[in-house]
């Protein structure tokens, strides 16, 4: 099968992915071989080939929103027909029995499994994945439009319990990228006012397309204040900026693998009051079954823009330098 494979993270202008003929993965016990449909480009696939994320393996398939067919099934394997669609997200695996997966905090695990981090991921045409870590998906939608459901769109729809958001609230969404777009359709579902701060003429319009309340720069503090925001860059600047938009009592979700530092800041003015500064980390996979039920009851559909294989480097770069207006998405 073809391949983009990553052998030395490095900076995305030099190209750190190549494409390659390595043999098709053979699925081993509780495992099934998906022939890959598409595959969502992800921020934290960006990380990882520039190496922010400590590298795992001397070389790895990245991509982790994997829509795909299973093609073969390893032993134990009885709830999966062949042939069936299914999604695959970030979360891979996790080992079920530590002290925080037997709590029901398996986006927490100890000892965690990331697809195409820790194992090889979907940019490629084929990929071997956990039976359990695999989600149905319908028929009647296509492949690319999925695609982004499977990261982008489950860990901004936790990132929204996270923070804490209740039907009806005064919600500020910083940044708008990929998640972000696709849980403005969430919070519209439940009435909520969505206030957009984000850099980028291009997204603030498409905020405003999808029916923002208030849009605004990066730096510019909404006209009311918030219950509760979720920060999206990977920028530690906007977490003062959502911090400094909340009403006491208000939550901020931080929805970023990988950050670059929070400033200093004034507790009296920003903190006080029991404001609340929280991670998001991973998801579950009932976060991943109730969002995906949600999105295809209310109809969620992706902007897109949509790369070949051979484009993964290409794909990157435009993540790298803001120029995807939604989400970007690879066809093997």
């Amino acid at each position: 099968m073809r391949a983009a494979v990553l052998h030395q993270p490095g900076p995305i202008a030099s190209q750190p992915l190549t494409i390659e003929d390595v043999p098709i993965p053979e699925p081993g016990p509780d495992e099934v071989l998906l022939r890959v449909e598409a595959c969502g480009v992800c921020r934290t696939d960006l990380h990882i080939a520039a190496g922010d994320l400590k590298p795992q393996h001397p070389a790895i398939i990245p991509g982790h929103q994997i829509v795909g067919r299973i093609e073969r099934a390893g032993k134990g394997v009885n709830h999966l027909k062949l042939k069936a669609r299914v999604g695959v997200s970030w979360m891979g695996g996790v080992d079920g029995d530590c002290p925080l997966c037997r709590k029901g905090l398996e986006n927490l695990c100890d000892n965690p499994v990331f697809t195409g981090y820790s194992v090889n991921g979907g940019y490629a045409e084929y990929a071997v994945v956990r039976a359990n870590f695999c989600f149905d998906l319908p028929d009647d939608r296509s492949a690319t439009a999925l695609a982004p459901l499977l990261c982008a769109g489950i860990i901004g729809f936790r990132s929204l319990r996270v923070a804490g958001v209740q039907p009806g609230d005064r919600v500020g969404l910083f940044g708008f990228g990929a998640s972000a777009h696709l849980a403005i359709e969430v919070l519209h579902h439940w009435d909520c006012q969505v206030y957009v701060a984000t850099r980028g003429e291009e997204h603030r319009q498409l905020a405003r397309e999808l029916g923002a309340t208030w849009v605004g720069d990066a730096t510019d503090k909404p006209p009311v204040l918030l219950d509760s925001a979720v920060t999206f860059a990977p920028v530690g600047s906007v977490v003062i900026s959502a911090l400094g938009s909340l009403r006491k009592g208000g939550i901020v979700a931080i929805n970023a693998i990988h950050l670059d530092h929070i400033p200093e800041f004034d507790y009296d003015s920003l903190l006080w009051g029991e404001r609340q500064l929280r991670s998001v980390a991973n998801m579950t996979r009932q976060d991943a079954k109730d969002f995906i039920s949600l999105a295809m009851e209310i109809g969620i559909t992706p902007r897109t823009r949509i790369f070949s294989l051979d484009q993964a480097n290409e794909a990157l770069a435009a993540i790298e330098h803001d120029e995807i207006n939604g989400a970007a998405v690879m066809t093997p």
